[in-house]
């Protein structure tokens, strides 16, 4: 596959997509989780949402559980919290797994395009950044630890 618009993935509604519906937009995907040491990141996530929306971002969050168990509510309760928590508007798509044999082919499609250190293909931990460009191409990963605002420069140099 050449790109990520050959993906199909549920929104937390249940409801599928393809990631074609995001073509000419640039991406930020993101694996969260509601009960990790990162969760403030939501926040920071919103903040940029807000910030670039209308100039074509889009901010795809992807709750997993795989990473001690940090993400345990359903896909309603993880939008509540979100809402109610960090006022995100961004969309929020069903819980999934981003590792293993039950990784989502989306999530190993960016792994493979864009690996973690050292050639690593596992995501590490919950709040990896995948930024994807317009054309859906040019993929760029960022580690948890990277605050969300830090990325406002590569997002615009995108847009």
């Amino acid at each position: 596959m050449s790109d990520i618009y050959q993906f199909e993935v549920n929104d937390n509604q249940g409801q599928s997509h393809s990631m074609a519906e995001y073509k000419d937009k640039v991406l930020l995907i993101v694996n969260t989780a509601s009960k990790c040491g990162f969760t403030p990141q939501y926040k920071g996530l919103e903040k940029l949402y807000q910030q670039y929306k209308d100039q074509g971002l889009v901010i795809l969050g992807f709750p997993c559980n795989q990473f001690a168990g940090q993400e345990p509510e359903d896909d309603a309760g993880i939008s509540e919290f979100c809402e109610l928590n960090f006022g995100v508007t961004f969309p929020l798509m069903s819980k999934l797994e981003v590792n293993g044999d039950g990784a989502h082919p989306l999530f190993n499609h960016l792994k493979q395009e864009a690996p973690g250190l050292l050639g690593s293909k596992r995501i590490k931990w919950n709040f990896t950044k995948f930024l994807v460009s317009k054309d859906g191409q040019q993929i760029s990963r960022f580690a948890p630890k990277d605050k969300p605002e830090s990325l406002a420069g590569k997002i615009e140099a995108l847009l």
